[in-house]
């Protein structure tokens, strides 16, 4: 109610008043998602700038403006075909009016992928897409069934949490020793007798193994091929460094004794094409030393949310929804989705997501019904180089963190070394096969209820 009796401002001075305050609110934050996600694209852009990196929106046939809208990667210019379908494809792009259409060749290159063809394609005359527009295209003429060409996916372990990790390593705030803690080994194998695990990612900071600070990476059991070493400069650890050789420690921790050898498959700004990865992957299970177990803290969103061909082809090819002596576990991604994130979905995968200490589902894992099991993957600590290390990721970017070998990190990238530990874990101790093992450590699991997951099984140590 007004008071007849209070005095009143003049309205000048009360607009000028006003005007003041309006001036003096805070501003609206700024939108730390989006920059965070044009930061992650920029790191991927850079590194792979020689053959090049095109981002895709969800829905559309068009790249675009703006890398905050970006939902994958692709190769320009490439597409994946079955060789069963190529000749549709030449036919298409062979008529007198694709010829003005178009202008160049369809070139295919044989992968070692079984009937995996890298097909660059014609470019277009008319400015579009000479992927995302040509697919569109060749759906919507019937050449092809929907999905089954698809883009040269980039799988990589950013961005927006697309992939791993959710979070830039931090200094460890609580933990001085790993988390999870180092078992002891039972006792020493032979070599051939020990679990083989193939941990596909950045590669491997040597200086790690057999070091004081981290004594579980032992000499003998984590190893690398030279082509596999990672080199970090102490005084500017680029992004994504040490992310192999954490994924490496964590599942040392949990299986100490394990043969864990580290591919350096993500070493562009922690991405590589679909096509260089799944021709890599072909090889390591063509070897008569195969890995058991193979880990894989990397994957993508794609187009219309279809299967990666080269991975489909791979799992075919070697029949992995089969056999029981070789497994793949990867991470099921950090946008907190409930889209498929391949190769996590695929049913022949270990899919793993990411639940806090409490063992509620983390706010950055993806949920679905194609995610396995979860694990805790947030604040883990293990191996990291020694050095500096600047943000460049909203909103620390500049913040300067200095590390002393040992980092904690968050994200599904995390979660899926522990899933699997555990496996490699339970071979040692029965003599069981990868899915065995596998299938003994799901029955461990803790059914939970969580609001964003709903009914998980969670396994693995929390606290």
């Amino acid at each position: 109610m007004n008071d007849p009796d209070r005095p009143s401002l003049p309205a000048g001075l009360l607009r000028e008043l006003l005007r003041r305050l309006r001036l003096s609110r805070p501003r609206p934050p700024r939108d730390v998602p989006a920059e965070r996600l044009r930061a992650q694209v920029r790191v991927i852009r850079d590194a792979m700038r020689g053959p090049g990196v095109l981002g895709a929106p969800a829905k559309g046939s068009q790249p675009p403006r703006d890398d905050a809208d970006v939902d994958y990667l692709y190769r320009p210019r490439h597409a994946l075909v079955r060789r069963e379908d190529l000749g549709r494809l030449e036919e298409y792009f062979a008529t007198d009016e694709n010829r003005k259409r178009f202008t160049g060749e369809l070139a295919a290159r044989e992968t070692r992928v079984l009937d995996l063809v890298l097909a660059a394609l014609p470019s277009r005359v008319d400015g579009r897409d000479d992927v995302l527009a040509t697919l569109e295209e060749l759906e919507r003429s019937r050449v092809v069934e929907r999905g089954t060409v698809t883009p040269d996916h980039v799988v990589y372990v950013t961005p927006r949490g697309f992939m791993c990790p959710a979070t830039e390593p931090e200094t460890p705030h609580r933990h001085t020793q790993p988390w999870p803690a180092a078992q002891t080994s039972p006792g020493r194998l032979a070599g051939r007798d020990r679990v083989r695990v193939a941990v596909v990612d950045t590669g491997l900071w040597t200086d790690a193994v057999g070091s004081a600070r981290t004594p579980w990476l032992a000499v003998g059991d984590v190893v690398a091929d030279p082509s596999d070493v990672e080199t970090v400069n102490p005084a500017a650890i680029h992004p994504y460094a040490g992310h192999g050789t954490f994924v490496a420690g964590v599942i040392s921790c949990l299986a100490p004794d394990t043969r864990i050898e580290v591919e350096g498959v993500l070493v562009h700004g922690g991405a590589v094409f679909e096509s260089e990865i799944v021709q890599q992957l072909h090889e390591a299970i063509e070897d008569d030393d195969r890995p058991q177990v193979i880990s894989i803290s990397a994957g993508t969103h794609t187009r219309g949310d279809f299967a990666l061909l080269g991975f489909e082809l791979l799992g075919r090819s070697h029949e992995l929804r089969e056999r029981d002596d070789v497994l793949i576990v990867a991470a099921a991604g950090n946008d907190s989705s409930d889209r498929p994130f391949w190769p996590a979905a695929f049913p022949w995968v270990v899919s793993v997501g990411s639940v806090d200490p409490d063992a509620s589902v983390s706010d950055f894992s993806n949920v679905g019904p194609w995610v396995d099991v979860y694990a805790r993957g947030r604040d883990l600590v293990n191996a990291f180089p020694k050095g500096s290390y600047t943000c460049h990721e909203p909103p620390h970017v500049g913040e300067v963190r200095t590390f002393d070998g040992l980092a904690q990190w968050s994200g599904t990238s995390f979660a899926t070394p522990v899933v699997t530990g555990l496996i490699a874990a339970r071979m040692r101790e029965t003599g069981q096969s990868a899915r065995a093992a596998w299938q003994d450590v799901a029955a461990t699991a803790t059914p939970r209820t969580d609001p964003r997951g709903g009914a998980i099984q969670v396994v693995g140590p929390l606290t």
